[in-house]
């Protein structure tokens, strides 16, 4: 039941700079617009996993690295007038489990899918796949816009 109190609700967007996270972008805007909801871009992060021991060398800046293509992909999806209901942040950790997480309490997630064209093209990537199983809330698979020819 909708209370009087309620805050507004979120939709949730996995942003990897992908032309299909940037396409999810604004379809997840299409539904929060008339929710009244706030879109939530998330950008995950992690170091890569090094063997015990061993100190790799040149493994820096991947959270700068994120940041980076998380601004670029808002700017992609909206322009430099970036809608007040959008807020991004970077986050720590793998997308799929992410994304889970993020999907409590949210109206909606909405991911990309890379297309791949062919055979590969009908299967859906393990984020996307997993937040379709997994997640707490409804899920909208974007695909990569088709380019005309």
């Amino acid at each position: 039941m909708m209370g009087i109190d309620r805050l507004p609700g979120r939709v949730v967007v996995g942003v990897d700079g992908s032309e299909a996270s940037i396409e999810a972008l604004r379809e997840a805007q299409r539904f929060a617009v008339p929710l009244g909801a706030t879109v939530e871009a998330i950008a995950y992060w992690d170091f890569p996993p090094v063997y015990e021991g061993y100190v790799a060398m040149g493994i820096t800046g991947f959270e700068e690295a994120a940041g980076q293509v998380l601004k670029e992909s808002v700017e992609k999806a909206f322009g430099i007038d970036v809608p007040d209901n959008v807020i991004s942040h970077l986050e720590q950790g793998h997308p799929r489990q992410g994304l889970i997480k993020a999907s409590r309490g949210a109206e909606m997630v909405v991911v990309g899918r890379r297309g791949h064209g062919g055979f590969g093209g009908l299967l859906m990537g393990s984020v996307s796949s997993a937040c379709v199983a997994h997640a707490h809330c409804p899920v909208l698979v974007v695909h990569t816009p088709e380019k005309e020819a």
